[in-house]
């Protein structure tokens, strides 16, 4: 599981869009199930969503093509202008991808899938939402690793075994 993510705003748009709309986006790989889980919250938007997607690959910040479906994920709430959003996207589909994407990386499901993960990897990515007030892009967030959840008990246990040797040490010191 790979997870990236980052804070929405006007002002990561490229051009800066001046827009007031904030949010967050969280995409979760799963290399195994090749799958890619989509989490995304938004306010004040200044019009309804005609957009929203992943676009990829080039180095940021810059603009570049879509990747993910067009015009926006499946399902996502495209009549107000605040919401969530939270799907699953299986990457073997080609309905997951623009098909211009697929184009572009070989042709095939498993390209485009390769090129996106990369993409992803590699900082070179982002997710971003069009409105009717602002077609070219209202609010973005670059696509950046995020600490696992699940490593942090794994961390508090190690600072703990660190804390009872260190203590230890200190005991035998004082004993002799």
């Amino acid at each position: 599981m790979l997870t990236f993510g980052g804070s929405l705003s006007g002002a990561n748009e490229i051009p800066p869009s001046g827009a007031p709309g904030i949010g967050s986006a969280t995409v979760t790989i799963n290399t195994v199930a090749q799958t890619m889980e989509v989490e995304v919250t938004f306010s004040g938007l200044t019009g309804v969503p005609t957009g929203a997607h992943i676009h990829c690959c080039v180095p940021q910040p810059a603009n570049t093509g879509v990747a993910t479906t067009l015009p926006v994920f499946p399902g996502f709430p495209t009549g107000a202008t605040s919401g969530t959003y939270d799907q699953i996207l299986d990457m073997t589909l080609a309905s997951s991808y623009n098909p211009a994407f697929v184009t572009a990386n070989g042709g095939t499901v498993a390209g485009a899938e390769a090129a996106l993960f990369a993409g992803i990897m590699a900082d070179q990515t982002y997710l971003n939402i069009h409105t009717s007030m602002n077609p070219g892009g209202e609010i973005r967030t670059l696509l950046l690793p995020t600490p696992l959840p699940s490593a942090l008990p794994l961390f508090a246990t190690g600072l703990g075994a660190l804390g009872l040797l260190g203590w230890r040490r200190k005991r035998k010191a004082n004993a002799a």
